[in-house]
């Protein structure tokens, strides 16, 4: 299967990729963990190694690269075991990134875009309210408009590098009368007068800061509004489909990841005159497992064929997240059982695996709001289309 996706120049990408992150990155994971803050310098080693700009235009620094090298460097980043990091990096490179790309201007790809591929910016979407969560429609943030400037007022939480990116991708209200059709999308700098942040304690990707976001009149030029005026929500809609692919991708690389890791530690742990790898139960428990998460990963590599094909696959992303992310918990919760009492234990990586994957059915839209989302389209015939 590997053949139909990958060529030797991908799995020369992942050799060197796995090699970076061995050097890197890895040695600093667990103080990363602990702070809840990622050092600077490992942005900037990244934008050296073109990694943020593997997917875009060779003009503002990237490489134009098709979709599997994404591929790769997601599931690369999910077995080094740090949820958190993983999410920093693609949050970054995904969210904020994808909508300055997709509708910032020149101007604001100069600005925002070319340092954000470089390593020496690092942005935060911020979509999710305190009220609001899954609901996009239901934001409450506005942004008025004052001559030549807007002023944003309101709130946003659970925004992965929310406390300490340079940038923050901003949806909110132009028009509120209009629901999910008043809304516009704005890129606003960290320091910009009445953004505050606070950090949020989580119960994984501890490496990562997540963070609820305060506009206390905050005002930018109009030159921050990003592609068209009351327009933000079909932007939003439009890279959900990525978004969600995605965390699927994620969920079947850090699946994988568990699975090579307990099938490890049974064919070394002892117990009864023989390795636990010989007992029934837990081999037909492995078979089982394996062949969800196998079913998984051919699914994302089918759809991320047709999404680096320009095909408009948001029911199929959805599906993605909404089935791998469950195989996810469902296999790494089996993994750890197979390690007994040390499958409890922090020095052992399953018990952080178990957090990290937990925010996969919760994040990005939850699993309930996905099977809504996909009962409209199967039951109702509701056709979703791309805004650009």
């Amino acid at each position: 299967m590997n053949s139909m996706y990958f060529t030797e120049e991908h799995q020369l990408f992942r050799t060197s990729l796995q090699d970076f992150l061995q050097k890197e990155v890895v040695p600093h994971i667990e103080k990363w963990e602990k702070a809840g803050e990622i050092d600077r310098f490992i942005w900037r080693k990244f934008g050296d190694m073109g990694f943020f700009g593997i997917k875009y235009p060779e003009a503002y620094g990237g490489l134009d690269l098709d979709l599997f090298y994404t591929v790769i460097l997601l599931e690369e980043l999910q077995k080094i075991n740090s949820g958190g990091f993983a999410a920093a990096i693609w949050a970054h490179a995904y969210l904020a990134m994808t909508h300055l790309n997709a509708e910032g201007d020149e101007a604001i790809k100069q600005k925002y875009l070319v340092p954000s591929i470089a390593g020496e910016k690092v942005g935060c979407l911020c979509i999710s309210e305190p009220f609001g969560g899954s609901d996009v429609a239901g934001m409450r943030t506005t942004a008025v408009k004052k001559g030549d400037s807007y002023i944003i007022n309101g709130s946003k939480t659970f925004i992965t590098n929310g406390v300490y990116s340079d940038y923050l991708v901003v949806a909110a209200k132009t028009n509120p009368e209009l629901g999910n059709k008043g809304i516009s999308i704005f890129v606003i700098d960290r320091e910009t007068a009445g953004v505050s942040a606070t950090k949020l304690d989580k119960l994984g990707w501890k490496a990562s800061d997540t963070g609820e976001i305060a506009f206390d009149n905050v005002e930018i030029p109009a030159s921050q509004l990003m592609g068209k005026e009351n327009s933000g929500f079909a932007y939003i809609m439009q890279h959900f489909a990525s978004e969600r692919l995605i965390m699927g991708i994620n969920a079947h690389a850090r699946a994988e990841f568990a699975l090579e890791y307990a099938l490890k530690y049974m064919s070394e742990r002892q117990a009864f005159g023989r390795t636990i790898d010989k007992f029934q139960a837990l081999r037909h428990s492995i078979a089982d497992l394996y062949t969800d998460m196998e079913i998984c990963k051919t699914f994302n590599y089918a759809i991320a064929y047709r999404l680096d094909k320009g095909e408009y696959v948001v029911k199929e992303a959805t599906m993605s997240k909404l089935r791998s992310t469950k195989m996810a918990d469902e296999v790494i919760y089996q993994c750890l059982q197979f390690l007994g009492g040390y499958g409890y234990m922090e020095d052992y990586p399953m018990a952080r695996l178990m957090r990290d994957s937990r925010l996969g059915t919760i994040g990005g839209g939850t699993s309930e709001i996905l099977r809504e989302i996909l009962a409209k389209i199967i039951i109702d015939k509701k056709e979703y289309k791309p805004a650009t």
